[in-house]
């Protein structure tokens, strides 16, 4: 069975441990306890405790988001320590996540995907970015597929 990607953070947590990197080791402990605390959310709704890997993906996404902004912020208040801490931060998360697209294979995943599904106008938006979320989740940013979504539909 493949490695989950919970079990490649646990694992790098004894690495971090053993090393004594704390930065890293810190950054691997606010991961864990993001998917733990969204395991807990779920608990309550009757969903499924643990999340999926596209679910643990779109955390670590929203996390790099997250830091992205604080470094943005640190940096327009003159504080690069804090912003570099950030950016640390960031490469430690990517690690986890699959290699990201680029903007031309993006265009070319949208209108294949709109294809496939024979969307024919902004009423078919939703179904394709499910369906885009579904495959490509972790490795697209969303807000720009959805933008090349409503231009093709559009």
């Amino acid at each position: 069975m493949a490695e989950t990607l919970r079990d490649r953070i646990n694992s790098e947590v004894k690495v971090a441990m053993k090393a004594r990197d704390q930065r890293r080791l810190s950054t691997l402990r606010l991961i864990n306890a993001a998917f733990k605390d969204r395991d807990i959310q779920n608990r309550g709704t009757g969903k499924d405790e643990s999340l999926d890997e596209a679910g643990l993906l779109a955390i670590l996404g929203k996390m790099v988001k997250q830091r992205h902004e604080s470094a943005k912020t640190y940096d327009e208040g003159g504080r690069p320590e804090l912003a570099a801490g950030e950016r640390e931060e960031i490469e430690i998360i990517e690690e986890f996540m699959p290699q990201q697209m680029s903007e031309d294979d993006q265009r070319a995943a949208v209108a294949e995907t709109v294809k496939e599904l024979g969307c024919a106008g902004l009423k078919d938006m939703g179904r394709t970015m499910a369906a885009l979320k579904d495959k490509f989740a972790g490795q697209m940013d969303m807000g720009k597929a959805s933008a090349m979504v409503k231009e093709l539909l559009g």
